[in-house]
């Protein structure tokens, strides 16, 4: 992990000889790495890429999936799962940066993500059908609440790849970018994203992320409660007051966190 920015923290996947497979030591790496950044208050956003040109994550690694039990793979899957969910459910904002294949697993995990940026040559797909299995680490939930139902089972049901171009137009990314000479395109497309964010009261955007991944799991009118929680926990911060004085004597804000 690096800070490539005061509060961006950038977590840099690189198993080249695997590509970024998701071994069982890997996951675990990844999920360490994962939950020290939950109790870091200087961390206002996360970025998750690889330095595996052409890769982000090729999902489970399957050359030792065949040395596990068929109770070992349970149990991995259940692991695979829960390192989905930390992802999520980090209290700040998420980019996966796409700039390369990111399949099975590995979407998986970018789908996890608040936001996603792919290169135009990426490659992505939840894959597991064409191996007789399925998406076992969320993607079966969240493809369909991202891109709506109907499309998502034809892509699981197909095991179909999209480029970053498909990806953007039925909305699994949130921006494509053209890739460059050194294969870091969507990377720096994503510092950008969150060099927008980074201005913005932490706190407010926290509460902004927690209303929406809350709220859109329930009916309207829970999520207007929902939403009503999580205001009330903005309106005591420092940051509030900071906001409405550099307003008042036209300046930028300078917002703590607190």
């Amino acid at each position: 992990m690096e800070d490539s920015c005061q509060g961006v923290a950038v977590i840099n996947m690189n198993r080249p000889e695997r590509k970024n497979a998701l071994s069982v030591n890997f996951s675990s790496e990844l999920y360490n790495v994962i939950e020290g950044i939950k109790y870091d208050s200087s961390i206002r956003v996360v970025i998750l890429r690889s330095l595996v040109k052409n890769i982000f994550c090729a999902g489970a690694d399957l050359k030792e999936r065949p040395t596990l039990s068929n109770m070992q793979v349970h149990a991995f899957v259940n692991t695979l799962r829960h390192l989905a969910n930390t992802i999520e459910d980090l209290p700040v904002p998420v980019i996966a940066a796409l700039d390369g294949f990111a399949v099975g697993g590995g979407l998986e995990i970018a789908l996890a993500c608040d936001l996603r940026v792919a290169a135009s040559n990426a490659k992505m797909g939840l894959v597991e059908t064409s191996l007789a299995i399925i998406p076992g680490a969320g993607g079966t939930q969240r493809l369909p609440r991202l891109i709506g139902v109907p499309k998502a089972k034809e892509l699981i049901y197909t095991s179909r790849l999209l480029n970053g171009q498909n990806a953007f137009d039925i909305g699994l990314v949130n921006n494509v970018v053209e890739q460059n000479p050194n294969g870091d395109a969507a990377y720096l497309a994503s510092l950008e994203l969150a060099k927008e964010i980074l201005p913005n009261g932490p706190i407010g955007v926290q509460m902004a992320k927690k209303a929406i991944n809350k709220g859109s799991q329930v009916d309207i009118h829970t999520g207007c409660f929902i939403e009503e929680a999580c205001y009330s926990k903005v309106i005591t911060t420092n940051d509030r007051m900071e906001g409405l004085q550099a307003f008042k004597e036209k300046r930028k804000p300078m917002y703590l966190g607190e």
